[in-house]
């Protein structure tokens, strides 16, 4: 947890009452109070929202879970993936050749998502694809 704010002593009962209802009943954040002072510790809803998504992207799957599940949803696999976008030009296709070779698939590697997307994948799809190792059956309309 990060320090957010710090009162320091002395300091009255309404400066108190004042810090406790801004930093914790509006922001959320911890309330420690030392010998010195009063202190705000936590995190921001951006900071924690960047730190799920800096956690989700590190999340990895097998080749053979995201071609599993690629083919179990479209009915098609790593070469035939190939196939669809061999003149793309917006995609390099030696490299995602390569790519697609690798033991494992971290969901921040930007393959992922560029190919998700020309597949017809949401962001939020692709994500519970590394969460769950299967792709969602009941997409959202």
């Amino acid at each position: 947890m990060e320090l957010k704010a710090k009162l320091n002593k002395p300091y009255t009962e309404e400066q108190k009452k004042d810090f406790i209802v801004k930093f914790n009943h509006q922001l959320g954040y911890e309330i420690k109070e030392t010998p010195q002072d009063l202190e705000a510790l936590g995190f921001t809803q951006e900071e924690i929202l960047q730190n799920e998504r800096n956690r989700i992207n590190m999340l990895s799957l097998t080749a053979a879970d995201v071609e599993r599940a690629i083919y179990k949803d479209k009915g098609i696999d790593f070469d035939d993936i190939i196939e669809l976008i061999k003149d793309n030009p917006d995609i390099d296709v030696k490299a995602l050749k390569i790519e697609l070779k690798a033991n494992n698939f971290y969901r921040g590697n930007p393959y992922v998502e560029q190919i998700g997307t020309l597949l017809g994948y949401t962001s939020d799809e692709l994500d519970y694809l590394f969460k769950n190792k299967e792709l969602r059956s009941d997409k959202l309309v």
